[in-house]
């Protein structure tokens, strides 16, 4: 879906590169993440991408075309969701989306379907401009699927949302990738890339570092121990124990059998804390 080879860029005011050399592959179907801390680099791939950053270096071929011959046809196959809502304020939600769907030539969803996809029925009427930050990121979903795109591009998708609301919004992009298509992601919340993504790369300094599936990380970067916190009449005990030969290790199976077990459940070591292994760098 997306090859990029040796990808640079530098912008005009900065002596330092925002992009250094950066190749990588997005599969036709899969959930990809770009993660790193602020100021990694992310946006920038994500706005050359998209087409809005023309001068860069290197090559970018997107559905197996250079980018840089895609004309406007080009946004009837895409979906772009940034991390900053731009809407038409006094206008509402659902007025909103039945402007933008009026810019595609291909077929388009019903707003007001897509509103209650993204949770925002109940205030399809409302002026955006009383909209909060997470409405209006849930509202730049919603118009990002208008046009049923092939590819979707999102950056920090679930900012701003509470709890409940983000796990809706994965539970979309889930969808999106169901539907056939293809998300390339930017964020820096490794929960929500851990959760989506097929493969992730790390960046930092404009720079890939490491490109793999989370489970695979996880796998490789992973203590692979197991934690038992058992009661005794001297209160809470926590052992760990080698996952390794566990089920003929005497010790854990004498806590089994003799102690009153509360939890037992792997070390897996987290993407951050992978990410922070591999790079030395903290996501914010």
């Amino acid at each position: 879906m997306i090859v990029a080879e040796e990808l640079s860029y530098t912008y005009p005011a900065s002596e330092k590169p925002a992009l250094d050399s950066v190749s990588f592959h997005v599969r036709r179907g899969e959930i990809f993440g770009f993660l790193g801390p602020n100021g990694a680099g992310k946006s920038t791939t994500q706005k050359i991408l998209v087409g809005l950053l023309r001068d860069y270096g290197g090559r970018v071929s997107v559905f197996g075309r250079d980018l840089r011959e895609w004309g406007k046809e080009y946004y009837e196959r895409i979906g772009v969701s940034f991390e900053q809502p731009n809407h038409y304020l006094k206008l509402t939600a659902l007025e909103n989306l039945a402007f933008f769907r009026g810019l595609y030539q291909r077929e388009t969803e019903e707003p007001q379907k897509l509103l209650e996809l993204v949770g925002l029925a109940d205030a399809a009427d409302k002026r955006v401009s009383q909209f909060s930050k997470g409405m209006r990121t849930r509202l730049n979903l919603a118009r990002a699927l208008l046009h049923r795109p092939e590819l979707l591009f999102l950056d920090e998708p679930t900012s701003g949302l509470d709890p409940v609301t983000s796990r809706r919004i994965r539970q979309v992009i889930l969808g999106v990738r169901e539907s056939g298509a293809t998300v390339f992601l930017t964020t820096h919340d490794m929960e929500v890339a851990a959760e989506l993504c097929d493969r992730v790369a790390f960046l930092v300094n404009g720079r890939i570092v490491l490109i793999d599936s989370p489970r695979a990380l996880a796998l490789r970067y992973g203590r692979r121990t197991v934690r038992v916190e058992y009661i005794t009449s001297r209160g809470l005990h926590r052992r760990e124990f080698p996952l390794k030969g566990l089920g003929d290790n005497p010790e854990f199976l004498e806590i089994l059998r003799k102690e009153e077990v509360e939890t037992i459940h792997t070390q897996e070591t987290t993407l951050e804390e992978i990410f922070i292994e591999v790079t030395g760098s903290r996501l914010r």
